[in-house]
């Protein structure tokens, strides 16, 4: 099957709860920025969006050829990957998430992650990605996660939403369209629902795995 998906990881917030940005904390004698690219190289996914925000410096000195993937992609196993800066970080993901967006040409569908949500594993993403409809939502144990997929035809307008308005998330958005238009996935990996956002959540993580 031809792949028509782009994939978007958002790592713009302050991770506050964390005490340092998600996508550097320590897996396994790597950063999990990098893990979660890994995860996602193991797919038809040729092409990865990183939104950073907040702590963009950190994780261009962590991992410097970041810096250079904010200019041009930059390869990354079997795909290519492209940093955003979200210049206004202060407005929620959802402002990192459209400014990704702006930069992604309006023929490809998007399947997308928060930084703080693990990949699920390979036959699962899999099994999501190769669904059409406006929205694919992977669902564990009666419970809807990440990533999303939303259809190119759906995610053009959510780059026109004030990030500062209350309707301007996601989860809003998607509950606007006909039932009909979304598709539940069910999936076997219950990390579709983690959300790792404090150090003991990581520690847990870490030890289930």
């Amino acid at each position: 099957m031809t792949n028509n998906t782009v994939f978007i990881i958002l790592a713009g917030g302050q991770s506050k709860r964390m005490g340092i940005a998600k996508g550097l904390l320590d897996y396994y004698d790597t950063y999990w920025l990098l893990e979660q690219l890994n995860r996602i190289s193991k797919t038809q996914i040729k092409e990865v969006y990183i939104g950073l925000g907040f702590h963009y410096q950190d994780y261009f000195k962590a991992i410097p050829w970041l810096a250079e993937a904010e200019t041009d992609f930059v390869p990354f196993n079997t795909m290519k990957v492209k940093v955003v800066i979200n210049p206004h970080p202060e407005h929620g993901s959802f402002s990192t998430l459209q400014a990704v967006l702006q930069t992604i040409e309006k023929k490809y569908d998007v399947l997308l992650c928060p930084i703080d949500i693990p990949i699920p594993n390979t036959k699962d993403l899999n099994a999501i990605l190769e669904i059409k409809n406006e929205v694919v939502l992977p669902n564990y144990d009666g419970k809807n996660g990440h990533p999303i997929k939303l259809s190119a035809s759906f995610w053009k307008s959510l780059t026109q939403l004030d990030p500062k308005e209350a309707n301007a998330r996601l989860d809003f958005q998607i509950k606007k369209i006909n039932s009909a238009q979304i598709t539940h996935v069910k999936v076997n990996d219950s990390a579709i629902l983690k959300n790792l956002n404090t150090q003991k959540d990581w520690g847990d993580y870490l030890n289930q795995k």
